[in-house]
């Protein structure tokens, strides 16, 4: 929906580790931090723990959360989407994605505004169009680079 740092805040939030990095926040959430819970209750005596995991997608769909509504790399028929929505203060990412028999090492630079739009995009060297803060790239079998500035 375009709010980048409420998508960061919330996919935080959900975060297992994030709920177990002291011994104390171990004890209390009391599920495993590397498996994403369904509920982390808010009422006491539970409050802050985990429950109901392992019994569904919800690590697909954390997966998904991050690479495609984040980091916004993603597949639209015969095309790779990179559509990034990333917070105010992440200076960027790099990912390497292979699908089918195309790879694509892909950096995305932010400015120190922040990150709003696509203002620059180079693929394998020569400059590409970018329309409505996403670039289109084919699935075409081949080897290559894609930079991404945002401003």
């Amino acid at each position: 929906m375009g709010s980048a740092h409420k998508a960061a805040e919330l996919f935080a939030l959900v975060n297992p580790i994030n709920h177990a990095r002291t011994p104390e926040e171990v004890e209390r959430y009391k599920v495993e931090p590397y498996v994403v819970a369904a509920d982390v209750y808010s009422v006491t005596p539970h409050v802050g723990r985990g429950g109901w995991t392992w019994y569904t997608g919800s690590a697909g769909w954390m997966y998904r959360a991050g690479v495609e509504g984040i980091l916004g790399i993603r597949k639209e028929g015969a095309f790779l989407v990179v559509a990034p929505c990333i917070p105010l203060g992440w200076p960027g990412f790099e990912a390497t994605v292979k699908m089918a028999s195309t790879h694509y090492a892909i950096r995305v630079h932010t400015s120190l505004d922040g990150p709003d739009s696509i203002s620059g995009a180079i693929l394998d060297g020569s400059h590409i169009e970018s329309a409505n803060s996403r670039v289109r790239l084919p699935l075409d079998g081949g080897n290559h680079r894609l930079s991404l500035n945002l401003a």
